[in-house]
């Protein structure tokens, strides 16, 4: 069974959009460079790929995962082989003075896109992955333009996420002051941007667990109130390069709610994997009898399970692209909805958000609550319950 079939969906998204346009999509690829920040996760890979068949003038790929970067280039080249124009990677933290000084060496790119976030909500549960969350997430995207500002690029694209419409989780704050920067720096550079939902299957997603727990002979725990739209890589790396091709200034792409993009939830995803598998589902009470018991259900060919109710700091029960504030166009492509135009910013705020974040990282000496408290004077409608748990607190 196919990742499309296990997240309850017909067919892919985009095809319509990428057939009418991909003569224009083939062109402007061809004519232009790009380089790809954050080019080694799931979307990154996805996204390099899409340039990368449609044979760029260069196509440069930065990120700090050196064995994601290799895995990149080998998937490359064993399903596509080569292009004529320039591939090449570079295993670089774009927070440094090695990307400062890799950026001095190249004369020019047309586009760059910004694939680099830390996407996990279980990444707010203490002061120090929280407040790398907030640099990779806002700070390093503000630096980035600042130094690409004078290479004259064509667009400057960054990814967003659908938690960033009317947030509840610091991650889904954090992309949306993100979008506040986006929006001020539209004014010195033209930038575009996409939210969509849960990549299905990437690495770290609940769904990729799911697949390791299989392999590992592992139970399986996924919370039963909790529901999400699901993309594939391929969808979100396609939703990434129609923004950062066709996007206006100050854009933001995302998925058109249909028929073939539905909220889903985790339990029914599970039941269809394990079925696909030979195995059902085996319902525990508590997570120590889905450990106990692992072995002596698989063996009868069933699989232990655990579900729970939602009872960790920021979790949404559903998600969203939008806001009923923002204004919305549905009518450019099939599957693609547009937030147009959305200045909903404070250049003052934002400017004291950077200074107080950077001061605070520099005295090596914060509390989750002092994040908290910078990120409520730029959203002062977020509302942050602290439930003091995690999700590196369930199984």
């Amino acid at each position: 069974m196919d990742d499309i079939s296990l997240i309850s969906r017909q067919k892919k998204l985009f095809i319509d959009d990428f057939k009418k346009n991909e003569a224009l999509i083939l062109k402007i690829v061809k004519e232009n460079s790009f380089l790809i920040i954050g080019g080694a996760g799931s979307i990154g890979q996805a996204v390099s790929k899409e340039i990368f068949i449609r044979g760029p003038q260069k196509l440069h790929v930065v990120d700090i995962n050196e064995n994601s970067l290799v895995e990149l280039v080998r998937d490359l080249r064993s399903s596509f082989g080569y292009i004529k124009g320039e591939f090449k990677t570079f295993a670089i933290d774009i927070s440094t003075n090695e990307f400062k000084a890799f950026l001095n060496t190249q004369k020019q790119y047309d586009y760059v896109l910004n694939l680099s976030a830390i996407k996990h909500v279980r990444s707010e549960k203490d002061p120090f992955t929280l407040m790398r969350m907030i640099y990779t997430n806002i700070i390093n995207v503000v630096d980035t333009i600042e130094l690409l500002k004078e290479k004259k690029i064509k667009k400057y694209f960054c990814v967003s996420t659908d938690k960033a419409a009317n947030p509840v989780n610091l991650m889904g704050a954090s992309k949306k002051i993100m979008e506040m920067f986006l929006n001020l720096k539209s004014n010195d550079i033209s930038i575009s941007s996409a939210r969509f939902a849960n990549v299905a299957f990437s690495d770290g997603s609940l769904l990729h667990g799911l697949n390791q727990r299989f392999i590992k002979k592992q139970p399986i725990s996924a919370p039963i109130d909790i529901k999400r739209f699901f993309l594939t890589s391929q969808e979100a790396g396609q939703l990434c390069l129609l923004s950062c091709l066709f996007g206006g200034n100050n854009e933001i792409f995302f998925p058109k709610q249909s028929d073939n993009l539905k909220l889903t939830d985790f339990i029914s995803i599970i039941n269809k994997f394990l079925n696909s598998k030979g195995f059902e589902p085996h319902l525990c009470k508590t997570e120590e009898l889905a450990r106990l018991n692992t072995k002596k259900l698989i063996n009868k060919g069933k699989w232990p399970c655990y579900f729970f109710q939602s009872d960790t700091t920021g979790e949404k029960p559903f998600e969203e692209f939008f806001t009923k504030d923002e204004e919305i166009n549905l009518t450019n492509f099939f599957d693609v909805g547009i937030v147009s135009n959305n200045r909903e910013y404070n250049a003052n705020k934002l400017d004291m958000f950077y200074k107080n974040i950077k001061v605070l990282r520099n005295n090596l000496n914060w509390s989750k609550n002092d994040i908290i408290q910078e990120v409520k004077k730029i959203l002062p409608y977020f509302s942050h319950s602290e439930l003091n748990k995690s999700l590196d607190e369930k199984m």
